[in-house]
Formats: structure tokens, sequence, C-alpha cells
């Protein structure tokens, strides 16, 4: 090895620690409710041991596909910093990665050794690696939607992640064909030193799959016995931890008890197999040891070592976190991660008290929001980054407490509870994505508010004082809705739908008016877009607001037979209906047909 294959193997390991910081932060950046979700789903059940056998299966499926348990616990690290996965669910996938990690031994197995399909090569890390770089490079340098942006860092994270992994590989490329490296397999006849040179070829090769591949093919010359190779294969699956460790570096306590995790089994492993092989080969005697192994032997006791050790240790998923904890410890807790913590599984047990605790969190949840709408309109005219800091931390507020609340509460027993607290059930769990929404859209339009200070644009007079009056309506119909969550207040609730109404009519009137402006040359094209886009947020606020409005009323009614998913609150045609409209044209449609401007 020459100074430029260690310039080139810093060089690698430097791109992977940059891989895997961009990787994260980006996905800390997107992290939102749809993707929690699918984790969830994948990770979690109600009913016992469920959620454990799901998480192992995703991490056996994952990694069997892209061939590196390291790359699939590297991406767990990256979702447990972000906080988009808790360590319990992460630590199963883990367990699961490294029976996947097995695939390519049994895929050699058939003598496949440096060849394969074009599907096979397009799955290593060496052939995706680029194509994630590239793809994400382009969406940076062509695209001006954040969402896609941070996309992007996630696929050029990856990208570089595995581009170092690659790098690192290359750089000790050459010794896999040198016949003297090979021959260390060889030389080791005690147990031990068998392990350690297992162990120490992997770290080299950062890989344990090249590793055993190698193995297999040094036993096509019949000189590798069971007794030579059982040594080496635990070496090498203690030595795989070597990426993880350092794909650990740079991260929280909590992604690093996830690297943590998975060099634990590996040494519980290396550990089990040696004291159970060895104790009975100097009692009793194993004659097999002596016997000659062929690849698919090798490939069956990867494969043993892996399935046993993680058959093993599933049951005490829990117990391995808590372990971690006390070695390595925790991160402080936030007053934000306190109101998550509420949720407590072993809250379960009393349902009440569970589902007092998903109100409470809805509580929270509408607090943010309201925040935000007044927060977000503010920017409009008076744009200012440190709102907008907090803006962004009450929208992720509200991502999260979608994924918990929907999560948690479909746990909670119904068996006992009263007829009032199983509407309750059904009353948070179709609201809380509606909610969601909102908070959305209140982001939309801070985002809009934030181009338009960059850009210096701005509306005209008449443009503004729309902006103002939908605002106003907007933000009534959310005042409407949260009191008549809060205060179970059916005036406030039956009142959201008809104001919706007004909004949706002035945002059509508001439309034709805008148009009018850009014909006239009153207002640019710049201003004109921003202006449809910010109307049609608060259009859907105030749907949304709307939907869950219903299922306020339902409850509030407690009448089952109610369809809110598809009805009103009233009839539209009654004369309450018509009343309460009547009053909301007066108050925001007319001065909109008018154009003429209010005073808050």
């Amino acid at each position: 090895m020459d100074i430029l294959s260690v310039l080139q193997l810093f060089g690698g390991v430097g791109l992977f620690l940059f891989g895997m910081s961009l990787m994260g932060s980006s996905l800390e950046t997107l992290a939102g409710g749809s993707l929690q979700k699918i984790l969830e789903t994948l990770t979690t059940s109600k009913k016992k041991g469920v959620g454990e056998l799901k998480g192992w299966g995703l991490g056996t499926g994952v990694t069997a596909i892209i061939q590196s348990s390291a790359a699939t616990t590297i991406m767990l690290i990256g979702f447990v910093n972000a906080g988009i996965m808790k360590l319990s669910q992460a630590i199963p996938v883990v367990l699961g990665s490294n029976v996947g990690s097995t695939a390519t031994a049994q895929i050699l197995r058939l003598g496949d050794i440096g060849s394969g399909t074009l599907v096979l090569k397009l799955l290593k890390p060496s052939s995706f690696a680029p194509m994630l770089a590239g793809v994400g490079a382009f969406i940076i340098l062509f695209s001006k939607k954040k969402k896609l942006k941070n996309v992007a860092g996630i696929l050029m994270g990856l990208g570089i992640l595995f581009y170092g992994m690659t790098m690192m590989e290359s750089v000790f490329a050459p010794l896999k064909e040198s016949p003297a490296f090979q021959k260390i397999f060889l030389s080791f006849q005690n147990p031990l030193l068998g392990i350690a040179a297992g162990l120490l070829i992997t770290a080299i090769i950062q890989s344990s799959s090249a590793s055993v591949g190698i193995l297999q093919a040094l036993s096509a010359t019949g000189a590798v016995t069971f007794g030579t190779a059982i040594p080496i294969i635990i070496g090498q699956n203690l030595g795989k931890c070597m990426t993880i460790i350092l794909g650990a570096i740079g991260a929280n306590k909590k992604a690093k008890r996830v690297s943590l995790s998975y060099l634990l089994f590996n040494i519980f492993g290396a550990i089990f197999f040696f004291v159970v092989i060895y104790g009975i080969h100097y009692t009793v005697g194993i004659p097999m040891l002596a016997k000659t192994v062929n690849r698919g032997d090798i490939a069956n006791v990867h494969l043993g070592f892996n399935l046993i050790t993680s058959l093993i240790l599933l049951p005490f998923s829990a117990k391995m976190a808590d372990l971690t904890g006390k070695i390595i410890g925790e991160d402080p807790v936030d007053e934000i991660e306190k109101e998550f913590m509420k949720l407590d599984d072993r809250l379960l047990q009393t349902p009440v008290v569970a589902l007092e605790q998903c109100n409470n969190l809805m509580k929270q949840m509408i607090d943010r929001i309201q925040e935000n709408y007044k927060l977000s309109t503010d920017l409009i005219e008076n744009y200012n980054e440190k709102s907008f800091a907090t803006l962004e931390k009450n929208e992720s507020f509200a991502d999260r407490c979608e994924t918990a609340l929907a999560s948690y509460i479909i746990r909670i027993d119904r068996s006992d509870l009263s007829e009032d607290n199983k509407f309750m059930i059904s009353e948070i769990l179709n609201s809380v994505s509606d909610l969601e929404r909102i908070a959305d859209y209140c982001m939309n339009i801070a985002f809009e508010a934030r181009d338009m200070s960059l850009t210096n644009t701005g509306f005209s007079e008449s443009g503004l004082n729309e902006i103002r009056l939908i605002t106003a309506a907007a933000g009534e119909s959310l005042d409407r809705l949260f009191t008549a969550y809060r205060d179970r207040d059916r005036d406030s609730a039956i009142r959201v739908e008809p104001l919706s109404e007004t909004i949706e009519q002035m945002r059509d009137i508001m439309k034709d008016h805008h148009i009018v402006r850009l014909q006239d040359g009153i207002c640019n094209a710049r201003s004109g877009a921003v202006f449809f886009d910010m109307i049609n947020c608060f259009d859907r606020i105030a749907a949304h607001a709307g939907n869950v409005s219903l299922h306020i009323i339902k409850r509030m009614a407690a009448n089952r037979s109610f369809d809110e998913m598809h009805g009103t609150t009233q009839d539209v045609s009654g004369e309450e209906f018509i009343r309460i409209f009547k009053e909301y044209e007066d108050t925001y449609l007319t001065p909109v047909k008018e154009n003429i401007s209010i005073t808050a």
C-alpha cells in the first residue's frame, strides 16, 4: 500500500462521514408525518411482540436487497438522529439487518463470485451511489422547491456515503487477489487467532460479505475445514462493526445507542457460539470440525450465526435498549420531547388516562397551530426570521403530533370506555390529519411571505385589502373551531362550516378581481402568483377547519348515524345555516365584492 492509497483511504472516510452528516440533516428538515407513519406501521403493532417481528422482517428484507447490514444500520442511525424513529423501533430492525447481510453468501454459494445479473449489480452500493449523487445534484441545481431540495440532500448524502464506502473498499481491493493475503485464512489453527484474523481482515475490507466471499473461494481448494472456518466467520461478524462505529461519529446519544446495539449483537453472538461450540469440542469432541467445507457450508454457518443470535435477542429488544442507555447515557430531554413521552405505553393499562394524555397533546397541537396562523399572517406585511424559525419549530411539532397520536390512540382498548370516550377516540383520530394539514398551509403562507421579502415583492393596496379580509375570515374560523374543541361549545362549532362556505366564495371573487388587476397592470405576474397561492391556502385552512368541526359536532351529538365524512352539520337550506351565512356574508363577503378594507 503506497502513500496514494493511504490518501484515498482518508478521502473515503471523509466522504463517508460527510454523506452521513448530509443525509441526517436533510432527514431532520424533511421529517414529517408521512414518513413517520410508514416507519410506525412497519415497526409497531397493537399486539405484543408483533411490532418487533415486523421490524425484524423489515431489517432482514431491506438488507437482503441492498446486501449491506452496515448501510441499513447507518440509515437507522440517521432516522434516530433525526428523531423520526424511536430506539425501541430501530433495534429489531438492526437484529434483522444482520440476518439479511447473509444473503450475499447464499448467492455466492452458487459460484457467482465476481459476477451476476445486471439487476444484482445495480443493487450494489458501488453501482447506485453515483446515480443517487447525480440525481440529488440535478434536483438541487434545477429545483426551487424546498422539500425537493431536502429530498435531494438525502439522495446526495446516501450517494456520497456509499461512494465513500466503495472508495475504502477499492483501496484494499488488490489484497483480495493476493495469494499471500488469502493464505492468512489457512494459517490459524487456534480458534482465538482465527477470530482475530476474521475481525482484522473484515475491518480492513469494510465488508463482511467480501471477506466471507473470499473464504468461500478458498473453500474450493479443499483445505478449509469447519474448525478453520467457524472462528473466522465469528471474527468476520465482529469486524463488520467498524463501519457502524464510524457511522455513529457526530450523532446524538440515541443514534450512538443504535450503533452500540449492533456491536452488542455481534459480541453476544461471538461469545455464545464460541462457548457452545468449543465448550463441547474440548469436552466431548466434535468430529465434524475436521471435515472440509464448501461454499454452501460457509454460507449456512454465516446464516446460522446471525439467525440464531437474532432470534435469541429479539424478545429482549427493550432490555437491549435499556442496556445501551446505561452504557452511553441519555441526551437531555427538552420540553417538546417531554410532551411525547407522556404517551407512555404503560398508560395503555388504564385506557381513560391514556386517552386523556392524547387529548392533552391534541390541545398542545392546537395551541401551536393557532400561534402559527398568527405568526404566518403577520409575516405577510412584516417579515422577520425569528418568527419564521418559531413557525418551523411549531410545524415540526404538529407533524410529530399527527404520527404520535394516530399510532398511540389506536392501541387504546375501547372495551371498558364510556360512550363519550369512544366518540373522543373517533374525534381525535379523524381530526388530527386535518389539523396537521392546517399547520402545513400556515407554513406555506410563511414561505410565500419569505419569498416576497427576499424578492421585494408586494401587493397593490386593493390586493392587500382583500388579503386582510380573507386573513380575518380564516382566522375566525380557526378561533371558532378551537373554542369548540376546548370548551365543547356547539354554537362555535356550527359556525365553522357556514364560514368555510363564505371563504370559498371569497376566494373565487378575489381570483376574478386579481385577474382584472393583472390585466390593468396594477399587479405584476410575480405578486399575482403569490396572491393566488395565498388565498388558496386560506381557503384550504377553512375547509379543513370545517372537516374538524363535523367530528366535534358528531361527538357532542353522540350520534353514530351522522356521516361526518360526507354530511354537513345542518341543512344548508335551513333557517339556522342561512342566518349564520348571512352574518358572515355581511362581515366578509360583501366587503370583498366591494373591495373595501375592514379594521380588525
